[in-house]
């Protein structure tokens, strides 16, 4: 069975966006040449599940191929429906269906890369089994909260934690059984 991944960052006091969904947070641990295992996290999926905003944010930002390089399907959940693009689908139906579909399914793994509500709507179903989450040395105060209230609790087990020269620090962990 494929495994769901969540790879995302966060502040030290847990927001993945300032208010108004802004991530310029992130660009205090930008460093040429550091991609913080992107991209090797990325050969060992080949689909990507993102909420509409984050989708829309990093089009605007970086631009589509991004996520949709051709080599893994993307879905955008939304409630609004759109015509496909490419490999991008923008799905409109039952999230939890979609991730059980697509874990039952061969394949590489799935990357979850936001945002907030989609992460907590798969958590409350306990469909996340695998975090990897880079801290950003920074508190903001405010904004999207990584994590919300109303989900039950999950043991995790520790994989490993790394620290970067920027004072990044990754945390993997895997759901424990």
């Amino acid at each position: 069975m494929r495994k769901l991944s969540l790879f995302i960052a966060t502040s030290l006091d847990g927001y993945i966006a300032k208010p108004n969904d802004d991530l310029s947070f992130l660009k205090l641990v930008e460093k040429e040449g550091e991609d913080y295992g992107y991209n090797e996290f990325t050969d060992t999926i080949d689909t990507l599940i993102i909420g509409r905003r984050t989708y829309d944010y990093v089009l605007k930002e970086i631009g589509s191929s991004f996520y949709d390089n051709g080599q893994r399907d993307v879905y955008v959940i939304t409630r609004s429906p759109r015509p496909s693009v490419g490999r991008t689908t923008f799905y409109t139906g039952n999230l939890i269906d979609l991730v059980e579909q697509l874990k039952s399914e061969n394949g590489k793994n799935i990357y979850c890369d936001g945002g907030a509500e989609v992460i907590n709507e798969l958590l409350k179903n306990d469909l996340i089994d695998e975090f990897i989450i880079s801290v950003v040395p920074v508190l903001l105060g405010n904004g999207t909260r990584l994590f919300k209230d109303g989900r039950p609790e999950q043991i995790l087990e520790l994989v490993k934690a790394k620290t970067f020269e920027t004072g990044l620090t990754q945390l993997h962990y895997k759901r424990k059984n």
